[in-house]
């Protein structure tokens, strides 16, 4: 995106480098700033119902594009598709 296109700039949650974007197409994830976690994941990982006051309290955060590649790059890697085996016996052809 081009910098004239930029209609808003924020920080990235993952890197933390400041970008613009366009808040209407930008990527972003709700965030509780009380937990700094989505609303209703915990300190360990693990999931909980979220209540409605985090919810209400909770914010759009932006993520911008580099890390948008990397993520898609990571999610290729660890999750190829399985191997193909050889049929036994091998055919004849």
């Amino acid at each position: 995106m081009a910098e004239e296109e930029a209609r808003a700039t924020g920080r990235c949650l993952m890197c933390k480098r400041t970008f613009g974007y366009d808040p209407a197409t930008v990527e972003t994830v709700l965030i509780d700033p009380e937990t700094g976690l989505p609303p209703g994941f915990t300190v360990l990982g693990t999931f909980r119902p979220a209540g409605p006051d985090s919810v209400a309290r909770s914010a759009d955060q932006p993520i911008c594009p580099e890390c948008l590649e990397k993520a898609a790059e990571l999610w290729k890697t660890y999750n190829a598709p399985p191997p193909t085996w050889e049929s036994w016996p091998p055919s004849k052809d």
